[in-house]
């Protein structure tokens, strides 16, 4: 089940800022058996874009500043066109602007940078201590290994003791035989 949805852009005869709402389209998808087992196919290929290694989280976030960097060059470059008086002011835009500045955080409050180090220190230390936990085990892995190489030893050179042994008893009886 879908469904779909198309923008209307609502305009007031009162001067005050165009308004958008959404209105309801109504839609079917279907498709043959084909085409269903070829997305499920595709589908079981898909990863989870939950998980991810560290690297490429953080140049999902370096991509991201970057495009955050050129957006607001652009924002720059209207607001100085239109200082400059070689573009109309357009009242929608300017809403939006003072919407995106009215919605960042005060970097300057104590406590806000106060809760922003104490998260990252938290974050900090789980990666820190996964990273001591990752090497606990692995240095607990090569000693089994160690031991468990020192028992095959063991058991080896037993088996040999033993097989020498009777070797030795049974070159001793052949002996006792021959002098009989």
């Amino acid at each position: 089940p879908t469904e779909a949805y198309k923008v209307v852009e609502e305009i007031h005869e009162d001067g005050t800022p165009s308004s958008k709402t959404f209105e309801h389209v109504p839609s079917e998808i279907g498709a043959e058996e084909a085409e269903e087992v070829g997305v499920e196919h595709l589908l079981r290929d898909v990863k989870d874009t939950t998980v991810g290694t560290l690297s490429q989280r953080i140049t999902d976030q370096l991509m991201g500043l970057k495009g955050l960097n050129q957006k607001l060059a652009d924002m720059k470059k209207y607001l100085e066109k239109v200082t400059a008086g070689e573009l109309p002011i357009n009242h929608e835009i300017t809403y939006q602007l003072q919407d995106i500045f009215n919605l960042l955080p005060d970097v300057t409050n104590p406590c806000f940078v106060r809760s922003l180090q104490v998260n990252t220190n938290d974050q900090m230390l789980v990666m820190y201590i996964a990273s001591l936990i990752r090497s606990v085990i692995a240095l607990h892995n090569l000693i089994n290994n160690k031991l468990a190489n020192k028992e095959a030893e063991k058991k080896e050179g037993d088996k040999k003791e033993v097989k020498e042994k009777k070797e030795e008893k049974s070159d001793t009886k052949k002996e006792e035989v021959k002098s009989k």
